[in-house]
């Protein structure tokens, strides 16, 4: 009865103000919707002009990768700005939803999010937002902000805060005149900061943000839509160059670094030296030696690691460097290096380009670029159907520098060969998705070198009929052969798997045992990810074999690298590392797949993936020994990356970690 009291006023007070009130012409406008600066949809927003107040009505959608994303909004305000109403339903990505409805009356607030009612008391400087769509809400937000004086923070309806700071003007030409734009931070409705653009008047312009899945999206007014690439490649140089003034790495006085007194791991052996001293020089191992009979060389920044273990860092095969925070989140994580396996182009170019530079903080960035088909599946805008396209998409990624292309789901079968033909004549490797209508084995046979995502694998393998893999069975075999022999790199990236098929209702804290230290919006996102206990339990021999799957490939010889796909940053590396383990690789076996083995398969082993004489200085230092326990390597207690020493501590709480 009470439930039913409390709907009957929410709905009287969504309703009051408009009975009797005259309409007056309608206002609207459009914004673009991208994903990877692909325009996939658009937000269609017209103002109502009542007496006492102003309703704008929202019409937003877009269509990722074939899945409609709808969504519904409406918002009131009155006619000084002070928000009355938000009524938001529909979905925020293609795997999440919202069904919001708050009213403001006076002090009060009437909330229903899904299926739970309650009332609460607010204060001054409340705004309601459901996230980071639709752009109208966060043009209202920064109206009333600006109208509010610009406080240090606004409470947020239903629940949370966010901080909003004027971080400069941008000039751009336009139509062959000049224009100036103001620029925003909005911090606290997703993790780390949007970039946001209005113009002189207070129009939304630009949003750069990401989405509920954590994937790159903007908001772009329709009118300026020609502008968007310029304002991504200066977001990437605004975000590198704030945590670079934020937290200065120290460097050695002299250049030189001495680490003393712990175990130091040679991933090669799989085997540790103790109580050794490691001598780095600008940036570079210059020595490994005993402690009892080498002197530590005069004036050196000396770290002591008595009791502790010295590894090279950690990479992450299958990142997507989505926003800036992810530099220093990976840092953070001891994951020194990272391949980037598909972004906007300008953007991770300035991004790589400002970490080399000294100008922005994060790990070794190895760029794949991504080249999809045509398609209502497709991603991103760099797509080919035909030879041409082909050819000219690969040469557009060599000549920026890029290391790799990464092929994906909507590329033809024969584009797949030309792909592979021109990335080979150009001396890059072709890693990817397995394209719609083939299989790993005509993907390989097309020229792939690598494939991301074990799913690939298993679905040539013999399936019994609780989804899990039959080993015995000459198809599995087979398939295993086929990988080995042709020397395909597997990037497992079972991570993704765990955490999108885990129980919700299972305590997260032991898939990710810093799970509360993320920022509140990650743990927001990553706590409804899941499914229901029935269905993790129908494909939890699927996870289980998958997990055996890796160990089987790597014990034939099969190249297996550590990939994450993203999930919890910087933290899933070690939780890919675990999988591993459980799977049946040992501890030493599973370093090797996070160090030297992605350096070896990127070319790169002779200058980085191991501790020895001559090669990079990617170094990190943990408490507790990963070669007898897997888990030790979340124990993060320095960081040494081109000479620079990182704490973990500040790097995390640079964005937002709470430690």
């Amino acid at each position: 009865m009470k439930k039913l009291l409390f709907l009957s006023l929410l709905s009287f007070i969504l309703c009051q103000g408009e009975t009797h009130a005259q309409e007056m012409p309608a206002d609207s406008g459009v914004f673009l919707l991208h994903k990877f600066q692909q325009h996939i949809g658009k937000e269609t927003y017209k103002v109502y002009n009542y007496k006492d107040q102003k309703k704008y009505v929202v019409d937003f959608k877009f269509v990722d990768r074939g899945s409609p994303v709808p969504l519904k909004a409406t918002i009131k305000v009155n006619p000084v700005g002070d928000p009355l109403e938000l009524v938001i339903k529909g979905s925020t990505s293609r795997f999440s939803s919202v069904n919001d409805s708050i009213a403001i009356k006076g002090n009060t607030a009437f909330l229903r999010v899904n299926d739970s009612s309650t009332t609460k008391s607010i204060q001054s400087n409340t705004f309601p937002i459901a996230g980071y769509s639709p752009a109208t809400v966060q043009q209202l937000l920064l109206k009333y902000w600006n109208k509010e004086k610009q406080p240090e923070n606004i409470k947020t309806l239903p629940f949370g805060a966010l901080q909003i700071k004027k971080d400069g003007t941008d000039n751009l030409t336009f139509n062959g005149k000049s224009l100036t734009f103001n620029r925003y931070l909005i911090s606290g409705l997703i993790w780390g900061n949007e970039l946001v653009w209005t113009d002189v008047k207070g129009r939304l312009i630009c949003i750069l943000t990401i989405d509920a899945e954590g994937d790159k999206t903007e908001m772009m007014r329709e009118e300026y839509e020609s502008l968007l690439p310029q304002l991504i490649n200066r977001a990437a140089g605004y975000g590198m160059a704030a945590f670079a003034k934020a937290a200065p790495a120290p460097k050695a006085s002299n250049g030189i670094i001495a680490i003393k007194g712990g175990n130091i791991i040679d991933v090669e052996t799989g085997f540790a030296f103790p109580n050794g001293v490691l001598i780095i020089e600008d940036g570079k191992i210059r020595g490994v030696h005993k402690a009892s009979v080498f002197p530590i060389p005069k004036g050196a920044t000396v770290i002591d690691a008595t009791g502790k273990t010295i590894m090279p860092g950690l990479w992450d095969m299958h990142s997507h460097f989505e926003q800036t925070e992810w530099g220093p989140a990976y840092l953070a994580a001891g994951v020194t290096t990272v391949r980037d396996c598909g972004n906007e182009l300008g953007f991770i170019d300035a991004i790589r380009n400002a970490i080399d530079g000294g100008k922005g903080i994060g790990p070794k960035i190895l760029m794949a670029g991504i080249i999809d088909g045509k398609g209502p599946m497709s991603l991103g805008i760099i797509q080919a159907d035909t030879k041409e396209e082909a050819i000219k998409a690969v040469d557009t990624y060599k000549a920026k520098g890029f290391d790799q292309i990464k092929v994906y789901s909507s590329v033809k079968p024969a584009i797949l060969k030309v792909i592979c033909d021109e990335a080979h004549k150009q001396s890059l490797t072709v890693t990817g998705h397995i394209p719609n209508g083939m299989n790993l084995k005509a993907g390989v046979d097309s020229g792939m070198n690598m494939v991301n995502h074990l799913q690939y694998v298993y679905s040539l393998m013999k399936r019994n009929a609780d989804r899990s893999i039959n080993f015995d069975d000459s198809l599995s075999k087979a398939t295993i052969k086929f990988i080995k022999d042709h020397k395909t790199v597997i990037d497992p990236t079972i991570g993704v798997y765990d955490l999108s098929l885990r129980d919700v209702k299972s305590d997260i804290t032991k898939m990710e045992p810093a799970f509360y230290t993320l920022p509140l919006p990650l743990q927001t996102q990553f706590a409804n990810t899941g499914e229901d206990s029935a269905t993790h339990a129908r494909f939890l021999p699927m996870l289980n074999s998958m997990k055996v799957l890796v160990k089987k490939l790597y014990d034939e010889g099969v190249p297996i690298v550590a990939g994450t796909d993203m999930g919890f940053p910087g933290f899933s590396v070690a939780r890919e590392l675990e999988l591993y383990v459980e799977g049946g690789l040992t501890p030493a076996q599973a370093l090797k797949t996070a160090t030297i083995i992605p350096a070896q398969v990127m070319s790169l082993g002779a200058k980085t993936g191991s501790i020895s004489q001559g090669k990079n200085a990617d170094i990190i230092i943990v408490d507790g020994n990963p070669l007898s326990n897997i888990s030790a390597v979340r124990n993060i207690k320095v960081i040494i990356k081109g000479g620079k020493v990182y704490d973990p501590v500040v790097l995390h709480k640079m964005v937002g970690f709470s430690k």
